[in-house]
């Protein structure tokens, strides 16, 4: 049988694992990872409500990274062993295509906004 055929048939190639092998997420796993993301929720949202800090928008960038992190590894389950390295590095291709477009949009919209609006920056339009 070839490794299709053996697939199809319920045995596993030698040297794979399935899906569900003994190095599969538990339910404390999933537990933890909800966990920590509900926490990771309910303290920016306590502080934009209560009005404690002047840094909000820093803090709530700051709790969302923190919670980017633990969905990547709780519930999308990337680490960086050798079976899930092409997918952490997929990640960090994606991590580092969307940064370069999105900082290179608002760097070519401030760029345009300065050039197009030249007043306004140096509040010559107001006076």
């Amino acid at each position: 049988m070839n490794v299709a055929n053996e697939a199809v048939a319920g045995h596993a190639p030698h040297g794979s694992h399935g899906a569900h092998g003994a190095h599969g997420p538990t339910h404390k796993q999933y537990a933890i990872g909800f966990a920590l993301a509900i926490i990771l929720t309910v303290i920016p949202f306590a502080l934009v409500m209560s009005h404690t800090l002047a840094a909000t928008p820093l803090v709530i960038a700051g709790f969302a990274l923190a919670q980017i992190v633990v969905h990547v590894v709780y519930f999308l389950h990337v680490d960086t062993s050798e079976e899930k390295r092409w997918n952490l590095m997929a990640l960090l291709y994606t991590a580092v295509m969307v940064f370069i477009v999105l900082g290179g949009s608002l760097w070519i919209m401030h760029h345009l906004y300065v050039n197009m609006v030249p007043h306004a920056m140096h509040g010559g339009v107001w006076k």
